[in-house]
């Protein structure tokens, strides 16, 4: 049996290890931004450009990229919160969860807005851990886990379940409500395929 000092530390560096990834993509976010603002021209024109082949790869790059630092700053919060809260699960479902609400985010957006719309912004991903770290609740095996998820998610709804709400329904001109819907649509997916089948033993009892 380790220590009860190595073991803490094990606990804590694992802990640092599964909040570095959402941390490292907020990071990348913000170097870009600043990259952005140094060099000549921008960045934005590589988002996702609706009905355009070409704008395809805005899937990946538009989360990156944000119109102006103000659009960044109000979604680095949210972003930093709800991202920490998938990311407990480890970095390994963080990162898959938030690969699967990239592309059902921005096919989504990139179908059902108007065709040439340049959409950029990491709201569809804020967007789609509010929706994961709802839906999870439903979506794991153990009694104990619906539980402890479903009180994480009373609190997130209640922290953020107005501003969702209006970030579908009431947005200002020049905002994707359809990033948002489909990024909550890509999290509640994620949700679902991450879902637990209970243990066969569990079955036979």
């Amino acid at each position: 049996m380790p220590p009860r000092n190595t073991a803490n530390a094990q606990r804590t560096s694992n802990a640092l290890g599964r909040f570095a990834s959402p941390v490292i993509l907020l990071a990348l976010m913000w170097l870009v931004q600043i990259v952005d603002a140094i060099l000549p021209g921008s960045f934005t024109g590589f988002g996702l450009r609706s009905w355009d082949l070409s704008g395809l790869g805005g899937i990946v790059l538009a989360p990156l990229l944000h119109a102006n630092w103000a659009h960044l700053i109000a979604n680095s919060v949210p972003f930093l919160v709800l991202g920490c809260l998938v990311a407990v699960e480890g970095a390994r479902r963080f990162w898959a969860v938030t690969a699967i609400i990239a592309i059902v985010g921005g096919i989504g957006t990139w179908v059902f807005n108007a065709p040439g719309t340049l959409t950029v912004g990491a709201s569809g991903l804020v967007f789609g851990y509010f929706g994961y770290v709802v839906l999870r609740a439903f979506a794991s095996g153990r009694v104990a886990h619906r539980i402890l998820y479903a009180v994480i998610a009373i609190v997130v709804v209640a922290l953020y379940g107005g501003t969702m709400l209006a970030g579908v329904f009431g947005v200002a001109e020049g905002v994707s409500w359809q990033g948002h819907l489909f990024g909550a649509i890509g999290g509640g997916v994620a949700a679902l395929a991450s879902r637990r089948r209970p243990d066969r033993d569990a079955l036979t009892r």
